[in-house]
């Protein structure tokens, strides 16, 4: 990020602890860390300001709502000029339903995920996207039995800690 404050191990223990549990009283998230109440404060502050930290919000548990249909989705565009897939983009970025989208390298080039109500349900809206006319040449739908680990959080302390 331009103009972002560099981080040091405590800003990282404080995005690691908040991703966990973001409403982590100041005073616990400041014992935690090793800091006192009103400096941990200020990090959180500036972290938020500087745009490390985007919200907070509650995890779902969507089966206690009602059955949900997890399915990943590869999907391969006809044609591969930017415009295609700023056009392809644009109209899933409207779609509800399609909670992740990653334009990934190798044999297709997107790989979404969408959460809906049934396998019935699904393929209705891939039906919708296919009379959309953007772009899809061809699509694999992996439907999901189970997911044994889904994690809520990222290793930051790992990924970014000073030590090899």
């Amino acid at each position: 990020m331009n103009g972002a404050p560099k981080l040091d191990r405590l800003d990282v223990r404080i995005l690691s602890h908040l991703q966990r549990n973001g409403r982590t009283p100041n005073v616990d998230l400041a014992d935690a860390v090793g800091l006192s109440p009103s400096p941990c404060l200020t990090r959180v502050k500036r972290l938020e300001k500087a745009g490390y930290i985007t919200g907070y919000g509650a995890h779902v548990q969507l089966e206690k709502l009602g059955p949900v249909q997890l399915v990943f989705t590869q999907v391969t565009l006809s044609d591969h000029r930017r415009e295609d897939f700023i056009k392809f983009e644009s109209y899933i970025r409207n779609v509800d339903e399609i909670v992740e989208c990653h334009l990934v390298s190798g044999g297709f080039d997107y790989l979404l995920k969408f959460v809906t109500r049934s396998v019935v349900h699904y393929q209705s809206i891939v039906e919708d996207l296919l009379e959309q006319r953007i772009g899809i040449d061809k699509y694999f739908s992996f439907i999901v039995i189970k997911s044994p680990i889904v994690k809520d959080f990222y290793p930051i302390e790992k990924l970014f800690s000073s030590h090899p």
